[in-house]
């Protein structure tokens, strides 16, 4: 039975997926729905390696200024 932090990770996962299907249809907003992608899959990435850890601060990638805190 999967747990919380699977369902979590599950659930980002697929808002990323979201994120990269609303990009790909409007060129407008394009490169902040990879950046929102990109951050949902890092923080899905997070809560399944370490589910009560810590944020690390920014999430780190290419013109992505998401703040954890």
């Amino acid at each position: 039975m999967p747990t919380n932090a699977d369902l979590a990770a599950q659930l980002l996962r697929s808002a990323a997926q979201f994120f990269e299907t609303i990009g790909q249809q409007n060129d407008a907003i394009t490169d902040q729905m990879k950046r929102n992608a990109e951050t949902f899959l890092a923080i899905a990435e997070l809560v399944e390696k370490d589910p009560m850890g810590q944020p690390p601060g920014p999430i780190e990638g290419e013109g992505n200024d998401h703040k954890l805190n």
